[in-house]
């Protein structure tokens, strides 16, 4: 089968010819119809990111596609069936605290990087192996909207940091980062959730603007000024009422001021999720008042992505026309053209814009 290969950091995807994936007991073989390239993708090729990455490997978390095998233990998947390929492939031997590798990505500790060395090659191919579990029924679609329900990828993250902070219908949210990709669907997945009102801040108003258009009144946009104080006062008029979560995803690049400022303006016994990049390209790391959190009852959730059943609940928030696809902007890229893809998606990364190989 053909796959785009990234061979040594630093160093073009190389598009080759690689032996078909091998079916386990266990697993299921899709051919893949359409990826998602992830904005930052460049920036884990070229190994400034440093993701754990056992090289030579196809790289690309998840997809959608159709089943190609199944094991003996898939007793409602078929032949043909539409799906969703999660990335996210959990230790089996481990239900309280399973080891996690992202399929085509990367890998956290020693465990992950087991998982990696066998669940390595990702969907930048025209097949991919997976575990039974991470293959997610789509119902019926055609070829052309597989493009858009690579999507669910970006969605699911913070649709994963929403389920961690049990995001109740009528409350009032704000999004850190909502200005983002991953921030301005976490404003989409939020409303469609029940949120009330989500508060927005960001530099950006242009983009503040046009989230106001896409999604109504109930976002609340804030521009914000730099300074840490001001900011989180805004923030708090903003929402024209309690703070009940905060989501923050900012990037490794934004300071941890800013970061802060959105957390702190959630209310006494309110709840905060972190999922964004604070310390992670160095610096220091996000500090906040132990007498606020501990006076308050501030509960903090650290989440990386999502509960294994989170893929097939927001497929039925789009099925069920709360959550729409269609927001996305989406270019496509066939194989050949899989490092064209990675340089457009780098240049394209922001709110509902979706870069896509079409294998």
């Amino acid at each position: 089968m053909k796959a785009a290969v990234l061979k040594s950091f630093g160093s073009p995807l190389v598009i080759e010819n690689v032996p078909e994936p091998v079916l386990g007991t266990g697993e299921v073989i899709v051919d893949i119809v359409a990826t998602r390239v992830l904005s930052y993708m460049n920036e884990v090729f070229s190994g400034a990111r440093n993701y754990a990455l056992d090289l030579p490997i196809i790289p690309g978390p998840g997809g959608i596609g159709r089943v190609r095998a199944i094991g003996p233990d898939a007793t409602k998947l078929a032949v043909g069936d539409w799906v969703f390929c999660d990335p996210t492939v959990r230790s089996r031997d481990d239900a309280i605290a399973p080891d996690i590798a992202l399929q085509g990505l990367t890998a956290a500790g020693a465990g992950g990087m087991r998982l990696q060395k066998h669940f390595r090659h990702g969907s930048f191919a025209e097949q991919m192996r997976l575990p039974t579990e991470n293959v997610k029924p789509l119902g019926a679609i055609t070829s052309e909207q597989a493009t858009h329900w690579c999507a669910l990828g970006t969605m699911l993250v913070p649709y994963g940091g929403f389920l961690a902070a049990n995001l109740r219908p009528g409350e009032t949210v704000l999004v850190s980062g909502a200005t983002g990709n991953f921030g301005s669907a976490a404003v989409s997945v939020a409303l469609a959730t029940g949120a009330a009102c989500v508060v927005a801040p960001g530099r950006n108003e242009t983009i503040l603007a046009d989230l106001v258009r896409r999604f109504g009144p109930r976002v609340k946009p804030v521009k914000l000024t730099g300074n840490e104080d001001d900011d989180r006062e805004s923030m708090k008029r903003a929402a024209s009422g309690p703070v009940d979560c905060v989501f923050d995803i900012m990037p490794p690049s934004v300071g941890t001021n800013v970061v802060r400022a959105a957390v702190m303006t959630v209310r006494p016994y309110g709840r905060v999720v972190l999922m964004g990049g604070v310390g992670m390209a160095g610096g220091p790391g996000l500090e906040l008042p132990y007498p606020w959190i501990m006076r308050n009852c501030i509960s903090i959730h650290g989440v990386w992505m999502y509960p294994p059943d989170a893929a097939s609940r927001l497929i039925a928030l789009v099925r069920a026309e709360l959550l729409r696809l269609d927001e996305y902007e989406a270019t496509a890229f066939d194989l050949d053209h899989a490092n064209e893809a990675i340089a457009h998606a780098a240049a394209n990364g922001g709110p509902f814009k979706m870069t896509v190989i079409r294998p």
